[in-house]
């Protein structure tokens, strides 16, 4: 006998999961129990908000959930956000939380961390929300979360035992695993719709999002069958390299693209809301002349926004690998610079790149150069200047290698995070977090977390004295600064005081430089730029 606390790491270390992100509470002391019995990973991080962004850096280069445990109250509000980054961007992560003892529940007696309907707050940025009253329902309950990661649109899960509950003991609950049901299949209704409709056109576009991540294969083999110009969105980056002649990038917010969907004889969504921030720059609002195609795993989704003409639904890769047997699609030479749909593809990049903001060139060296020193690197991004003039520049060969907090829930402080969850996921590739001064020291003490846990992270640190991208709003809209100019503090004293390498690049050779060191650093490195005049000339000889 042992208490139900005890057995939860072993449960969920079934399914896979090897990392555990959080920070001990009195109220999960039982949690602990078994997790230091289970060889599952732990890592601390300095904030619960922290434990949320790690775990759905994890999840988004490895496509498999992190899980989380949270203390009750704070700890979880905490985390609240993260969670709502990952359910607006379908990122999978388990939260398991305690909560006060089941007498306690809605009685509004001032216990600690009592919160009024914890379970119902939750709720809103989660697939599900659940309190476990009996240790002996856990398993059917994680059966449960697991389904939703794996056979539907994958979002957070929150499952919250009351403390009593926790410590009760209980015999050993079943570990293993029952079989998960596979994402669903498509109508062949549907699929034989869809292709008969793009036969029957010439040059249709498609539209890759974030539910086509693991369905590049698929994706790439219709998208030559048909010659069709491409774009993405943030999320669907990498899907088809952005170095192929078809690959329009991730320009959705340019007018010429959005023009040239609008004309288009058929569009083909996949994996993707048709959202604000799918497009991004100005979250232009879409129209269609023609028909639509849409597939996508949440059913919801195709009536939303803009209703499919045709709508799939299933899974992308399943959906893209029916729709190439009815095409009866063949492998095929590499699609020529020449073909119709290539030409209309790089038309629409020169005229996008005529648009680019100011400072674009510059700032898009920044990402050529971590690209060409640091190769297989992953970069991941903050709501940052840096980031939002490089989104449709970026050079991105695969997917799960670029992904930032502007996207979905749209959060300050993600990148540094979530770098580090990435990190750990992978160890043996470069990571980047790319972070501006404001946005950072929302999650600056989280250096420790990335020290403490052996996670060479490289951050990128774009310093533009404060909110250099709301003061070019609050400029544009005639506003005095406010707020917008904030004290920036030493931070390569602070990032020396936590056991990091520091620097600052003095120029682009000295940038380059800095980051071939990385590569043999053992501890987190961070590199400032300076966003002033000297360093952004350098970059216009540059280009």
């Amino acid at each position: 006998m042992t208490t139900c606390g005890a057995h939860i790491a072993g449960l969920i270390q079934a399914y896979g999961v090897d990392t555990i992100f959080g920070i001990p509470g009195m109220h999960t002391l039982e949690l602990y129990r078994g997790l230091a019995r289970s060889g599952l990973r732990h890592v601390t991080p300095r904030h619960e908000q922290g434990a949320g962004f790690m775990a759905d850096g994890y999840a988004r280069v490895t496509g498999k959930p992190a899980a989380c445990f949270i203390t009750s109250g704070p700890g979880l509000t905490n985390i609240a956000t993260a969670m709502a980054q990952a359910y607006g961007d379908s990122v999978p992560m388990l939260v398991i939380s305690s909560v006060i003892h089941t007498r306690h529940l809605g009685m509004g007696r001032g216990r600690l961390h009592e919160l009024s309907q914890q379970r119902n707050l939750m709720a809103g940025v989660a697939a599900f929300s659940h309190t476990l009253l009996h240790p002996d329902e856990f398993p059917e309950v994680l059966a449960r979360a697991f389904t939703v990661f794996r056979s539907s649109r994958p979002r957070p899960v929150h499952i919250e035992i009351p403390v009593d509950v926790l410590a009760r003991e209980c015999p050993a609950l079943s570990g293993m695993a029952p079989d998960i049901p596979r994402p669903p299949a498509p109508h062949p209704d549907a699929v034989q719709r869809a292709a008969q409709l793009l036969t029957g056109v010439a040059t249709p576009m498609v539209w890759l999002g974030g539910g086509a991540r693991d369905a590049g294969i698929e994706a790439q083999r219709l998208i030559e069958f048909l010659d069709a110009p491409t774009v993405n969105t943030t999320n669907g980056a990498g899907v088809l390299p952005t170095d192929h002649p078809l690959s329009i990038g991730a320009c959705l917010g340019f007018p010429p693209v959005a023009e040239a969907l609008k004309a288009a004889p058929a569009v083909l969504a996949v994996g993707t809301e048709l959202g604000e921030t799918d497009t991004f720059i100005d979250g232009l609002e879409f129209e269609f002349d023609n028909c639509v195609i849409r597939i996508d795993i949440d059913p919801q989704q195709l009536s939303r926004t803009r209703p499919a003409d045709v709508a799939v639904f299933g899974d992308a890769r399943l959906a893209l690998g029916a729709l190439n047997d009815a095409l009866d699609v063949q492998a095929r030479a590499a699609t020529s610079a020449e073909s119709p749909g290539a030409r209309i593809a790089r038309q629409l990049r020169q005229a996008t790149r005529r648009l680019w903001w100011p400072g674009c060139a510059s700032q898009k060296l920044v990402m050529d150069t971590i690209q060409k020193v640091l190769p297989e690197v992953c970069i991941v991004g903050d709501s940052t200047q840096l980031i939002y003039n490089t989104i449709h520049s970026i050079a991105c060969r695969r997917p799960r290698t670029f992904f930032h907090g502007a996207t979905g829930f749209g959060t300050l402080g993600y990148a540094l995070p979530a770098a580090i969850g990435a990190k750990i996921a992978r160890p043996r590739h470069p990571v980047a977090a790319i972070v501006g001064d404001g946005g950072f020291q929302f999650s600056l003490p989280e250096l420790a977390a990335a020290v403490e846990a052996r996670t060479p992270v490289v951050v990128i640190l774009w310093n533009n004295q404060g909110y250099g991208e709301i003061r070019r709003h609050f400029k544009a809209h005639a506003i005095p600064f406010i707020g917008t100019q904030t004290y920036t503090p030493d931070f390569l004293k602070i990032a020396g005081g936590f056991g990091c390498c520091a620097h600052r690049a003095e120029g682009w050779h000295d940038f380059a430089e800095l980051l071939r060191k990385t590569a043999q650093a053992e501890v987190p490195t961070l590199i400032e730029i300076r966003a002033d005049e000297p360093f952004v000339a350098e970059a216009q000889d540059l280009q």
